[in-house]
């Protein structure tokens, strides 16, 4: 099938039905439908992870990158690993002494100090704290009792630390209700049910109310930020979670609608001035920001142009937009005006001589009145590339803007994993729930705090260091 031109074949079916006028107008169309079809299918074959935005996953056969040969196992020269090293402290000493006995009884011995050797380990077990309130009877039996601490409202309750834990495992690492479940009950001896790992996401939920406003004012006034999404499913119903994030903040968002309406609920962008990279999705282009196209997309897209299309240009421009993205990563991360211009000139030159090879369609074969004519993804691209030149290009001149979009992409990718982990969402809470609860952890991991402990911080009710220093 790889050896089969199938272009040229549909367009001599084409020329040969254009031939035959014995032909009915019903037998014509469905004809048309057959070829326009055999097209789609058989250029959607040649698609892969290389050439289009699907993912390596889902390449048929796909060929594992040998990492090489003559590399030994382990770090390699340069790798930073971590090492286990002794403690200051340790927390349970034991001594061991020697036995007199087995020495030989005719030295004289004096104490010469110890030599060290520890063990690291866990202790996983169950705290419970018993708070005793002491009660008081006056004369005419009136009790006084000892006021309890703040929230150890009832006669049992689950502490802040369980309440951490349990969100850490169900929002961080992706963990099923039922698998934590079993994980308290096998090695903690606590029953937590399902409804009460929900009520604890839930209420992380709520109290990450004002981490979120403060998160979308941070990301309003950001020099660049990355904007991407992507498909979920909530109530078995499709739906759409938006991300928008930068080095320091991720802010995830669920709604019904993929374009501008939900956009402008997630009260971002509708006040953002910045830089904003993306992958060329037409809503972003209504907001009056400068605009900064993710080049990954452009040589996938080039690549699919080069294989299918057989256009030639579009593995020269594959080739110059590497070049540049190298010669950028040489200058420190921004080009002197003199080489972006040459660059800038060898971009429009080589546009030009796309445009013979990859012409527009021709307008005296048009047979509507108004409108676009038709154009082939690779001409789509060509288009693109030049009336986008600023945007393509602007990782040049901007130090601060990078040459993909890669930022928001990664961002976005662990929520495919709870998908593949759990299929959907149950509800619009839940989903509301997971994304607030994953903006928190993921900033506060780029701010260098751990999840473990910025979910602490959340439940004991304060803030992380970060978010004191902005205010």
């Amino acid at each position: 099938m790889n050896g089969i031109d199938i272009e040229s074949a549909i367009e001599s079916a084409r020329e040969l039905l254009d031939k035959e006028e014995t032909l009915s107008p019903a037998l014509r169309s469905a004809m048309e439908v057959i070829l326009m079809l055999v097209s789609l299918m058989f250029n959607r074959l040649g698609l892969n992870s290389s050439n289009s935005s699907k993912p390596p996953s889902s390449d048929p056969n796909r060929k594992r990158k040998s990492r090489g040969k003559g590399l030994k196992r382990g770090g390699q020269n340069g790798h930073v690993g971590t090492t286990l090293k002794q403690m200051d402290e340790a927390d349970e000493i034991k001594d061991l002494l020697i036995d007199r006995s087995s020495l030989p009884a005719e030295l004289d011995y004096t104490y010469a100090g110890y030599e060290r050797r520890q063990v690291v380990d866990i202790d996983i077990r169950r705290i419970v704290t018993e708070f005793r309130a002491e009660v008081l009877k006056d004369q005419h039996g009136k009790r006084y009792v000892a006021p309890f601490p703040e929230g150890v409202t009832r006669p049992v309750q689950y502490g802040n630390g369980i309440k951490a834990h349990a969100v850490y495992l169900s929002q961080y690492q992706l963990l099923p209700y039922g698998r934590i479940e079993d994980y308290f009950r096998d090695q903690l001896h606590i029953p937590v049910s399902s409804g009460t790992l929900c009520n604890f996401n839930q209420n992380a939920c709520k109290r990450l109310e004002r981490f979120q406003s403060w998160l979308v004012n941070e990301l309003a006034g950001s020099p660049v930020m990355h904007a991407d999404e992507t498909g979920v499913n909530i109530g078995g119903k499709r739906h759409w979670l938006h991300c928008h994030s930068n080095s320091l903040l991720t802010y995830y968002y669920p709604h019904a609608k993929r374009g501008k309406e939900a956009m402008d609920e997630m009260g971002v962008l509708p006040h953002y001035s910045g830089t904003l990279c993306h992958d060329h999705w037409k809503p972003y282009y209504r907001y009056d920001c400068t605009h900064a196209l993710c080049n990954a997309h452009h040589l996938r897209e080039l690549e699919r142009a080069w294989e299918q299309d057989k256009q030639q240009w579009a593995k020269q421009m594959q080739s110059l937009l590497c070049e540049i993205n190298t010669a950028v990563h040489d200058a420190g991360g921004c080009l002197a005006a003199e080489a972006s211009g040459a660059f800038k000139k060898r971009y429009r030159n080589l546009l030009l001589e796309a445009d013979i090879e990859c012409p527009p369609p021709d307008e005296n074969k048009r047979k509507e009145r108004r409108g676009r004519l038709k154009r082939s993804k690779s001409r789509n691209l060509l288009e693109r590339l030049r009336n986008y030149e600023g945007d393509v290009l602007r990782f040049m001149d901007a130090a601060s803007v990078p040459f993909t979009n890669n930022q928001g992409e990664n961002d976005l990718r662990m929520t495919k994993v709870q998908q593949k982990i759990s299929g959907c969402f149950r509800s619009f809470e839940g989903a509301t729930a997971f994304c607030r609860c994953r903006s928190y952890i993921s900033t506060c991991r780029k701010q260098g705090i751990s999840s473990s402990k910025a979910l602490t911080l959340l439940f004991d009710g304060k803030m992380p260091a970060f978010m004191i220093g902005a205010e």
